[in-house]
């Protein structure tokens, strides 16, 4: 008898084994104190009661996170959370603090917590870095995931370079990225403005980890935003994304009323599409390149980099049906040294400026849009199928207007381009490249259809 007790006991605990490793789930807090954590940066208070971290807004402090000790590389994290207030606050994962990095500052993937009007809960914000990489207007569907004064389930996948965010069971956002593989976890009380900000609390319960035998959500249709060079992730193929630029070849582009590439002042090297420098003149070298094929509704990504002075641009619903002595004509995303090219002065207020909509609408004046001169730039133009078009820029909306409103015409009629008929109202067309004579580089050229 007492051998078959024996044996019944030890099948029980082989039983509960395999069911422990078949649920491979590892707390990252136990309920009781702050063990396995660690605060940076600013002093904010965090505590513990009724199994809930607690943090607390402290007037005149920096943004604070409370730390795990651990560093994390693929995962998928579980968590959730509660605003007792009107906050902004976020779950740092990936993230690192480093004395040579701005003297420790925590930095690195930020899930955003924002239940202000603008809504990206759930969007990827890179902390004390390069600013905003997903914002929930590229995936506006996803603003009503988040539930004001509830608690809300967050989920963070980081398998390999592919970063996805889901709150409450909703897709959010969905990014590539190999800049850091591996960093901590961290949550975040924000810093406040205000000294009646201050005791605006955040809760986080039910916080667990998953590091092995890792299955990702199965794949949605939601936007990838990829920071990846020239490179296509499988649920951008998925998705229709196409690469305009391979990398190694000019294949896919000619010149702008020419039926092969330009012999002259364009260079394909390290994995960019260089336009070389010439007299600053438009189109006096090897003049501007277009698409082979014509497109009409569409995302179309690209990739930037300016010298100093520097002048280009992106033209879209290019038809080559105007006969003119310089570039060709078309919808212009303007690529433009701010600072130092004369043209941010000229035309009407401040329709020349980078990211304009050339000579017709002006991109919003925010700063933290605009990169330093020589760092590489995400640029986008979206063109739906009912004619509204949306620029962007580093990951922040520049503009929108609607291709044949009755402002439109109002406004290409005040415009250089008053002289051509129907300017921009082309069913579809092809893409643009300027050659004006700068050195600019460009690189992840990519383009997805819409229906």
């Amino acid at each position: 008898m007492r051998q078959l007790l024996l044996l019944v006991f030890l099948i029980g605990q082989m039983q509960l084994l395999a069911q422990k490793n078949t649920n491979e789930w590892v707390g990252l807090f136990n309920g009781r104190d702050l063990s396995g954590w660690k605060q940076l940066n600013g002093k904010a208070k965090y505590s513990v009661s009724n199994g809930e971290i607690i943090g607390t807004t402290v007037f005149g402090e920096p943004n604070s996170f409370l730390v795990t000790e651990k560093k994390y590389k693929d995962f998928i994290l579980e968590l959730e959370f509660k605003l007792d207030a009107e906050m902004n606050s976020g779950i740092q994962f990936r993230s690192e603090s480093k004395p040579e990095y701005q003297n420790g500052r925590v930095h690195g993937y930020q899930f955003e917590i924002d239940p202000s009007p603008r809504a990206w809960t759930g969007g990827i914000y890179d902390e004390a870095r390069r600013d905003w990489l997903y914002p929930l207007d590229y995936n506006p569907s996803a603003k009503t995931a988040y539930k004001a004064g509830q608690w809300n389930k967050c989920r963070i996948e980081c398998i390999g370079n592919a970063i996805r965010t889901f709150v409450n069971g909703v897709p959010t956002a969905h990014m590539v990225d190999d800049l850091t593989p591996e960093g901590f976890i961290a949550l975040q009380v924000h810093s406040i403005g205000k000294q009646e900000e201050t005791g605006k609390k955040i809760r986080w319960r039910n916080i667990r980890i998953k590091t092995t035998k890792l299955q990702s959500t199965v794949p949605d249709k939601v936007f990838v935003a990829n920071f990846i060079p020239n490179h296509l992730s499988e649920a951008e193929k998925k998705n229709g994304v196409q690469l305009l630029f391979d990398g190694v070849s000019t294949k896919g582009w000619r010149g702008a009323y020419k039926k092969s590439f330009p012999e002259k002042g364009w260079e394909v090297k390290d994995g960019t599409l260089r336009v070389l420098p010439a007299t600053g003149g438009e189109s006096v070298n090897g003049g501007d390149i277009v698409s082979e094929q014509e497109y009409s509704a569409f995302i179309f990504q690209f990739e930037f980099k300016m010298t100093e002075g520097a002048n280009s641009g992106v033209k879209y619903f290019v038809t080559e049906n105007e006969k003119n002595a310089g570039s060709a004509i078309g919808l212009e995303y303007q690529v433009l040294d701010d600072e130092k090219h004369p043209d941010a002065k000229m035309g009407s207020i401040n329709n020349r400026t980078l990211a304009s909509l050339y000579d017709l609408i002006p991109s919003v004046r925010e700063p933290r849009a605009r990169r330093k001169i020589g760092e590489w730039n995400k640029g986008m133009i979206i063109v739906q199928p009912n004619g509204i078009v949306t620029h962007y820029l580093n990951g922040w909306k520049m503009l929108e207007y609607q291709r044949g409103a009755q402002y439109y015409y109002a406004l290409v009629a005040k415009s250089k381009y008053a002289q051509w008929p129907n300017f921009g109202m082309s069913p579809q067309g092809r893409l643009l490249i300027q050659d004006h004579g700068n050195e600019v580089w460009y690189r992840s050229i990519k383009i997805q259809e819409l229906k």
